[in-house]
Parts: structure tokens; sequence; C-alpha cells
């Protein structure tokens, strides 16, 4: 291929940055021209496209959220935007296409796989809610910030011995709640995936203060419910001073961490190899340590399981 497009879509996450460059260098290695597609598939259909050159993605490699600006389409779930699409890739002569973001991206980039354009896929996620890839681009920065957030919270609940209930992001998908709550030694998650009982997390928050415990953390997924509302109700229970608190969109930005960096250099240099072969309708990830590539259709179509494993390891060691 001699001109390949990049586009990042659906939510920002850590790391897409490293990956626009990974893209656009692997891509210039092998003789190709790339184009930039500005503001997801929502630039694509309105014809938004820029070259991009060796200097275009330099000092990118640390900076949160993306170049090429993203947004979500609506249009693309049309027949209309999908023409425009792919009026706009043959009217620019791209011959493939990259495609950095999550499920609903992947949707899209199917899309044009089955119109005959060789796409490639990139997880770019913080949700982590992909099932055939272990980790997308995004997760691990996304639980750090929750990890430094919670570590705060720690220090003044344990001052004015409160419960602090923590919301993360997670609608679908609780590995940022389960990773982070983890991680930050929290004594209770509250996922989807599990249903929860309030009367056993009053019994734990009590057994944990009769250890000793002066203060309480509780990581829920907002897919649950918000913090606001589970506070109201654990405060309704409890004779503990509860207070909720809401992590939000700074879960989404901030410099990537390493893991997020050396995943988005893989992970771009790989969808590059694919399309310098001629391989197209593939998504990357990394599985038990690899990187590897699989059918998108089949990828998209995989259900994520739950790590009840790591679930029942807080469960042993939070007290």
């Amino acid at each position: 291929m001699k001109r390949i497009g990049l586009l990042t879509s659906g939510g920002d996450a850590p790391g897409m940055n490293a990956a626009i460059r990974s893209v656009v260098r692997s891509g210039l290695y092998f003789g190709m021209e790339v184009y930039g597609i500005e503001r997801g598939y929502a630039g694509l259909i309105d014809n938004n496209l820029v070259k991009m050159e060796m200097r275009s993605v330099s000092n990118i490699v640390q900076c949160g959220g993306t170049k090429l600006r993203t947004a979500r389409c609506l249009e693309m779930l049309t027949k209309e935007g999908q023409q425009k699409a792919l009026a706009t890739l043959e009217k620019n002569g791209i011959e493939g296409l990259v495609v950095i973001g999550g499920d609903g991206s992947f949707r899209g980039a199917k899309v044009l796989s089955e119109y005959g354009v060789p796409t490639i896929g990139i997880p770019g996620t913080i949700d982590n809610d992909l099932a055939y890839t272990d980790y997308t681009l995004g997760f691990d920065t996304a639980v750090n910030t929750c990890i430094d957030v919670i570590n705060k919270l720690r220090d003044t609940m344990t001052s004015h011995e409160r419960v602090c209930v923590v919301e993360v992001m997670g609608r679908h998908c609780g590995d940022i709640a389960l990773y982070s709550g983890i991680a930050s030694g929290a004594e209770i998650i509250v996922v989807p995936e599990i249903e929860f009982n309030m009367d056993e997390i009053v019994a734990k928050i009590r057994s944990s203060r009769a250890n000793g415990k002066h203060s309480n953390i509780v990581v829920i997924a907002e897919g649950v419910m918000s913090a606001a509302k589970f506070a109201e109700q654990l405060q309704a229970v409890t004779e503990y001073s509860v207070r909720p608190t809401c992590i939000g969109h700074v879960q989404r930005g901030g410099s990537p961490s390493m893991s997020d960096r050396m995943l988005a250099a893989q992970f771009g240099n790989k969808a590059v190899r694919l399309l310098n072969e001629g391989i197209g309708n593939r998504v990357v990830g990394i599985h038990d340590n690899h990187i590897i590539d699989m059918d998108i259709i089949e990828a998209v179509s995989m259900k994520k399981a739950f790590n009840y494993e790591l679930y029942e390891t807080l469960q042993m060691i939070s007290m």
C-alpha cells in the first residue's frame, strides 16, 4: 500500500497519541503516505484529512488525549454515512485504514472492512472491555490515576474515620474498579458483573472497624450506580459517616504510563506491518505478553469474561 489513513474514535484514552506516532512513523518507514483523519468517523464523512509527516508526531508520545481529536458519530451507523466515508477514502486514494478506539469504533471498522476497505483496529479504550485482548490502550494509565486519587482519599477518610464511596468509569465492565480497588487496598469493590448485597457490605465494614481500621474505601463502577446514590443507601444502614467521590473524566487524561506507551508503539507498528503485507480486516491486541492480530468480525463478537479469581483475591486480602 502507498497511502493509508488513520483516525481515533469514541472516548479518548491515554496512549492514543503514542499510537498515532507509531502508525505514522512505521508507515513512513515502509514508504507510505499517511493521512490523519480529524474527529474520527465524523471527519472521515466530512473529508477532514491532513497529511502526516515525520515531524507531525514529534513530542506527542508523552501527551494524553488525541492529536487528531475524536467524536462520536451516529451518522456512521447509517448507510448514507457509510457511503460518504467510502467516498472520502476513494477520493483521497486511501488504500488502507487504521482505527484506534473501542468497541463502537471497531464496529465502524468492521463495516468498512465488509465494503472492501482493508482496515486494522487498535484497541484504545480505558474500560478494558474488549474480550480478545488482555489489555486495551489507556487502561493502565486510567487505573493508576484512580489509584492516586484513592490514596489521597484514604488519607482524609482515615483522619475523619469515614467511609468513602469512590465512583470510577466502567458502564458494563468492572475492570477499572477491580484493578484499582485491589491495588489501592480498598475493602469493597462493586462491579456490574456481580450483584452486591448491602448487608454483607455493612458487615464487612463493621468487621474491619472491629479489627482496628479507621476508614474504609468502597470502589464502585459507574455502571452499577453513582457514588452519591450508593453512599446514600449505605449511610441509611450504617452508623459510620459516608462520603461519595466521583473521579470522573480525569481518568481519561494525563500522560500515558510506560505500559501504555509500549503497547501503543507495538500496536501501531503491528497495524502498519499488516497493511504493508496487504492484510486487512484485523484487530491487534496483546495476549500472554505477545502482540497478536485477529479477524475483526470474530473479535467484536467475543464476550468479555470477568476475572472472578481476582475478585475472590480481594475478598481474601481486604480486611
